[in-house]
């Protein structure tokens, strides 16, 4: 590892999460609205139950949570197709100014990427996949063991 890898991938991730936040708060949204709607828009429609366990919340706040979100006019609440007991909740819009306030980062980060070679775009890319499973395996774990 070179030296003071940590302290510079600690600071990016740091950087990230700044960067979602203040998205958010761009948009009137909190962070973990915006995070929903990720969730949400990258995983499909999907059961209360679904979205709180890829978000990390509990039962209430993921009831909460569907709540704002649903009176904000960004998801609805569906019966499910298998079982007309369940409710699926479904995106159905993006927050007004999401783009705009996003815009500059992705211009930033697309210039950076385009500075990359096939090759290294390809390492990283592979990076972000393998990190990304990595992370919600190690989420899952300390889930898991919480409860223990």
């Amino acid at each position: 590892m070179p030296r003071g890898a940590s302290e510079t991938y600690r600071r990016y991730l740091s950087a990230v999460m700044l960067h979602g936040h203040a998205s958010a708060k761009a948009c009137d949204l909190g962070a973990t609205d915006l995070y929903a709607l990720n969730v949400l828009e990258l995983g499909g429609p999907m059961t209360p139950g679904e979205l709180g366990a890829r978000t990390g919340l509990t039962t209430g706040p993921t009831t909460r949570l569907i709540d704002r979100l649903e009176a904000a006019g960004y998801v609805r609440r569906v019966p499910s197709p298998d079982d007309r007991r369940k409710v699926i909740v479904e995106p159905v819009g993006k927050p007004a100014g999401l783009d705009e306030a996003m815009a500059p980062a992705r211009q930033r980060i697309g210039q950076l990427l385009g500075s990359y070679s096939p090759e290294q775009l390809e390492v990283l890319f592979d990076y972000f996949t393998r990190a990304a499973d990595a992370y919600r395996e190690a989420a899952e774990h300390l889930r898991d063991t919480a409860g223990s």
